[in-house]
């Protein structure tokens, strides 16, 4: 009975409510709005400027009151839902975030207990005063990307193609970022040009690596978190983040909602995209968490570092080696003599190398393969004919170009090191070559053949749905077996017993068409930019950065400003694709359903 007249008195107030519930959600947006920009600020004005004591109190003030403004608007969402139960189910993070808020505005409110630095300083961390605030800092964050999430779901009313998203995304990454590098807190000497920073910006978030500065002296460590961030954001996908907040959300389950998805994803099936989503955060958190203490631990002993310092470099070393983006804090990079040798360390960023550049749909394959083949013991089961590809091309181009750099270098570059050394170096760089730009040797030494050879890895690139760059490793595999296939006389290309779709097959020309088209008008022009640099060098340059690999010959810092500019588009073409944006610059056809006469051309 008591159930029954709870459920009375909630109708009688979702009929009371619902008149009003419009005009209350729409005051709602607005103010959303407004405090999330002025909260935004006062971070950024937090961290990118100089504080006094009163500038503090304000910014703590200025957040404090937007965590109550949001805890209010869950309340009142929650109020005004018919099905309050359902409401706490599908927005279950929101609501865990919201009662922690809670709990920490009550004693702060009510007994003037500080809880957040009450639990740092039974974790010993009570003398790090700044730890409390970035802790709420991240709360502000959570909240802001739930919101972003929500807001997500308006994408689908708009009518911009998932292409266009996908480049202004990334633009919009790049301005931003280069607007908070020329804050004065960025820098150690306060200062840097529009050109570094947005260059800077555009080689982060591409997760290329190329740099115009020295990362290890340029930047404070405010500055090297910022481009942490950037690799973060620029190689998962911004958007991702966004729509990863949103498959929180069961509102978020149109079709046209999950075919957007699929396509920012690239997923065989919409059904795919959600789970997918998930996937690539667990595995990217996974893969990075887990490097990261390994290469903490792999430090040597004896290194002067601190162990803040040593904690830093393993975090910022991890996200740069698994999403491909080559950054390192050291200024000559892995070639630096505290790191030269430490071949654990090496060992850690290959893996992580590898695993970035496969691409998230095949390590998914992967793993699901391997659990139902030797988990459930069914033999029969087959591995995607993508994720074999990828796997094949990728371990045939890692063991080639291994081959090449010992038989090249081997009493050359590598003199100085024993055999097993000039193994694992040659290894290394043909692992980083392809996809994310390290180096343990210096590149301005190598031969020419090598740096012929290792254009060649870099065009090829990483696999689809990676963070690496490239026409991917399918597109050169699938060209190159169409080539052999009409060279052979076959009609149909066909891979472990699969016929491909010349659909596909079109695809990959074009990939590879478009990719050398832009490769052949950026040196033509870097050419004109560049007189006083050599051929070779600005062909090495342009393709690591059509490519987002990072390798350089040294040149990037001596660049002018229009070569500068030359370089960061690359970039920015490379990490959006090329195809996209051929995509982006053309009208699609309406129909296909006609067919003109056919006739001979000769070729050949």
């Amino acid at each position: 009975m008591s159930g029954y007249r709870l459920w009375k008195i909630r109708e009688v107030i979702n009929l009371k409510l619902f008149s009003s519930k419009d005009l209350v959600f729409s005051i709602l947006r607005v103010l959303s709005l407004i405090v999330s920009i002025l909260a935004l600020g006062s971070i950024i004005y937090f961290h990118g400027f100089t504080k006094t004591d009163l500038t503090v109190k304000i910014y703590l003030i200025i957040i404090r009151s937007s965590l109550a403004f949001y805890l209010v608007k869950f309340l009142i969402r929650f109020l005004y839902d018919f099905k309050p139960g359902a409401f706490l189910r599908a927005n279950i993070l929101e609501a865990a975030i919201m009662l922690m808020l809670f709990i920490e505005g009550f004693c702060l409110t009510i007994f003037n207990f500080d809880l957040v630095n009450f639990i740092f300083s039974l974790f010993g961390l009570g003398e790090f005063v700044m730890l409390p605030i970035l802790f709420v800092q991240v709360y502000f964050l959570l909240i802001v990307g739930i919101e972003a999430g929500r807001a997500s779901q308006l994408l689908t009313s708009l009518n911009i193609r998932p292409q266009a998203m996908l480049a202004f995304s990334f633009l919009f990454l790049i301005l931003g970022g280069a607007a908070l590098l020329m804050l004065p807190e960025m820098t150690v000497n306060g200062k840097i040009s529009f050109i570094d920073a947005v260059f800077t910006s555009a080689s982060a978030s591409c997760v290329t690596g190329l740099c115009v500065v020295d990362t290890a002296t340029f930047f404070t460590l405010k500055g090297k978190v910022l481009i942490l961030i950037l690799i973060q954001l620029g190689g998962l996908n911004i958007l991702s983040f966004a729509t990863f907040f949103a498959t929180f959300y069961h509102t978020s389950t149109s079709i046209k909602y999950k075919s957007l998805l699929k396509d920012f994803l690239s997923a065989e099936k919409i059904s795919d995209s959600r789970n997918l989503l998930r996937q690539i955060f667990i595995f990217s958190l996974t893969f990075e968490v887990a490097a990261a203490i390994l290469l903490y631990f792999s430090w040597d002993p004896g290194s002067l570092m601190s162990n803040q310092n040593r904690a830093f470099n393993a975090v910022f070393h991890s996200v740069s080696a698994f999403n491909n983006a080559g950054f390192s804090l050291f200024t000559n990079g892995l070639y630096e003599g505290v790191i030269r040798n430490a071949f654990g360390f090496q060992i850690v960023i290959m893996i992580l190398i590898f695993f970035g550049g496969i691409g998230f749909m095949n390590l998914n394959h992967l793993f699901d393969f391997l659990k139902q083949r030797y988990i459930r013991q069914r033999k029969w089961v087959q591995l995607n004919v993508g994720a074999h590809l990828s796997l094949i091309t990728s371990l045939v181009l890692i063991v080639l170009g291994t081959l090449v750099i010992m038989a090249l270098e081997w009493n050359k570059v590598l003199a100085g090191y024993d055999t097993g050394g000039k193994i694992l170096f040659s290894l290394f760089q043909s692992v980083t070559t392809r996809t994310a730009g390290f180096n343990t040797v210096d590149i301005s030494l190598l031969s020419a053949p090598v740096l012929i050879f290792f254009i060649f890895l870099m065009y090829v690139g990483a696999s689809p749905g990676s963070t690496g760059g490239g026409i991917k490793t399918t597109t050169f595999a699938l060209i190159l077996k169409s080539a052999i296939s009409t060279i052979r006389g076959e009609s149909h290309v066909v891979y472990f017993n699969r016929t491909i779709p010349y659909s596909i097959i079109d695809k990959a020309y074009s990939i590879a068409l478009f990719s050398f088209s832009i490769i052949f008008i950026s040196v033509f022009f870097l050419s004109i930019t560049e007189p006083d640099k050599t051929l070779m060098s600005l062909m090495f340059e342009e393709f690591s950065a059509i490519s987002t690999v990072g390798l350089s010959t040294g040149i990037t810092p001596h660049l002018s400003p229009a070569g500068k500019i030359i370089i960061a588009l690359s970039m920015f073409i490379g990490r959006t694709g090329t195809l996209t944006m051929a995509i982006l610059l053309t009208s699609k056809v309406i129909s296909t359903n006609y067919k003109y006469a056919e006739v001979g051309v000769v070729v050949g």
